[in-house]
């Protein structure tokens, strides 16, 4: 079985940087879906990940700064 990142978010709570997750269970054999939409939430806390969190953060910001 393989699992597959389908959407990824990023945001800032009371407890700190939360990451939600959802993601497919493939059969690695014939391809089907074996789970769908399957979900995880995590807190944070090594500096590394939430260094890379907040630099997606920046990116989306960047995008949304040049909405005209």
């Amino acid at each position: 079985m393989t699992r597959q990142v389908s959407s990824v978010t990023f945001f800032r709570d009371a407890v700190g940087m939360r990451m939600s997750a959802t993601y497919s269970e493939i059969d690695e054999t014939t391809g089907t879906i074996i789970g769908d939409n399957k979900r995880i939430d995590r807190v944070i806390v090594q500096k590394s990940d939430l260094d890379s969190a907040n630099e997606a953060l920046d990116i989306a910001q960047r995008f949304i700064d040049t909405i005209e």
